[in-house]
């Protein structure tokens, strides 16, 4: 095992390192794509399946190895596949390479990380086992937290693998589709940063949170009527 562990994470560092040396990120900048947007496109038109074939696997490898880039392959995905073919592009490869990431931090570090410090984590590890897929899908739905470093976190707690896909491509579906519909218009998009705007991300986060309190008031409604139900006297009490 320990062989198995040391194998992986050299291929990581080698990776990020050939990665960094080699200069890859300049090919996932939005300058980068929008210079090469009719190349790309007329390779797409001439070899349609080639294309999203590769597109998707480059999505994964991104995602799978928490590179930056993600954003760009969205909006790239959306001008050259559209909004429909895009989201299920996107949405899969996402997801996918979510979940690889996830598989390398739990094969790396979990076991390290409960024996270090398990007595701490009770608590949340007792949460996850329980309600783990619903924290997860909220999560996914505020863009305020990373979504790799939630991939990584996730990735040291008991949330079994199904449950985890399962929230995160539901959850990170909204903003998918906002990323990849942004895409469909690339032309007018000059940075990342006028896609999400300030009002945009509050309404997400709203949209995340939402659910949490909905939930505490349902827990605290029935916590309440069952409360009230065990201090009603009965009849033989009241005698």
């Amino acid at each position: 095992m320990k062989v198995k562990r040391l194998l992986l994470v050299f291929l990581v560092i080698g990776l990020g390192l050939a990665f960094i040396g080699f200069d890859l990120g300049r090919l996932l900048s939005l300058d980068y794509f929008k210079s090469q947007q009719a190349a790309i496109e007329a390779w797409r038109s001439a070899q349609p399946m080639t294309a999203a074939l590769c597109f998707f696997l480059t999505y994964i490898i991104v995602t799978g190895l928490s590179l930056p880039g993600a954003t760009v392959m969205s909006l790239a995905i959306g001008a050259v596949f559209g909004l429909y073919l895009g989201v299920l592009l996107v949405s899969f490869a996402a997801s996918i390479g979510a979940t690889l990431a996830f598989l390398t931090a739990r094969f790396l570090l979990r076991d390290w990380v409960q024996l270090r410090f398990g007595i701490q984590l009770r608590m949340l590890n007792t949460g996850i086992e329980k309600d783990g897929g619903f924290y997860l899908f909220t999560l996914r739905l505020m863009p305020v937290f990373p979504f790799f470093i939630i991939n990584l976190l996730m990735g040291l707690t008991p949330i079994r693998t199904r449950i985890f896909y399962v929230a995160t491509q539901t959850g990170m579906l909204a903003a998918n589709l906002i990323f990849v519909n942004a895409g469909t218009q690339l032309a007018k998009i000059d940075s990342l940063s006028g896609i999400l705007s300030p009002s945009l991300i509050a309404s997400l986060t709203l949209l995340g949170i939402f659910p949490l309190l909905a939930r505490a008031l349902v827990n605290s409604l029935v916590a309440k009527r069952t409360h009230s139900t065990l201090q009603k006297p009965g009849p033989t009490d009241a005698v």
